[in-house]
């Protein structure tokens, strides 16, 4: 190694021990969190949804009972953290979070199944998974998510200043290769 590289090596390796690993551990815990929420929104959406297939009518009760199944796991959340010992705010969060996964089921059709393997239970298993990703995530604290927020921020500005610019530059190059070798398909054909 380096003498300049383990320099610096060994200097975060000293800061991120001793400072800053928890915030990254707690960051860490609320992205992996999130990212499992959404990936659990994203399967109900691809199950119940299709794109000039559904009626308008089952997508608003789809985004309703999503709504639902969101806002009663948060306000189970918000029972927990403030009076984890009560239970009256269980007794109506988790009986609506329950109606709301109903609803989807026996309110509308899937309009996908899988055709070699799938998620068992759809909703109740992605439901499950909602209701506890967001009880943990609200488990982390405030500070949490404000930095949470701002480092999102931070990438998105991150994003759009160089990665979208990076995105667009591979997109034309694919393009300009994908014309190059239609040209040379329709010389050799016609050879």
């Amino acid at each position: 190694m380096y003498h300049k590289t383990s320099i610096l090596f060994v200097s975060e390796l000293r800061l991120g021990h001793v400072y800053f690993l928890d915030v990254l551990a707690s960051l860490l815990s609320v992205s992996t969190l999130f990212i499992f929420t959404m990936m659990a929104v994203a399967l109900l959406v691809r199950r119940y949804y299709v794109r000039g297939i559904t009626p308008k009518k089952n997508l608003v009760k789809l985004a309703i009972f999503l709504l639902v199944i969101i806002a009663s796991s948060m306000g189970t959340c918000a029972c927990w953290g403030i009076n984890p010992g009560g239970w009256v705010g269980y007794t109506v969060t988790i009986p609506v979070w329950f109606l709301g996964t109903l609803g989807i089921t026996v309110l509308l059709p899937q309009e996908r199944t899988p055709t070699v393997w799938g998620v068992p239970l759809v909703p109740w298993f992605p439901s499950l998974s909602i209701a506890i990703n967001l009880f943990l995530m609200g488990s982390l604290g405030a500070k949490t998510f404000i930095r949470f927020g701002i480092c999102t921020v931070v990438m998105l500005v991150y994003y759009v200043f160089c990665g979208l610019h990076a995105t667009y530059d591979t997109a034309q190059q694919m393009n300009t290769e994908s014309a190059k070798i239609n040209r040379e398909d329709d010389k050799e054909a016609k050879v």
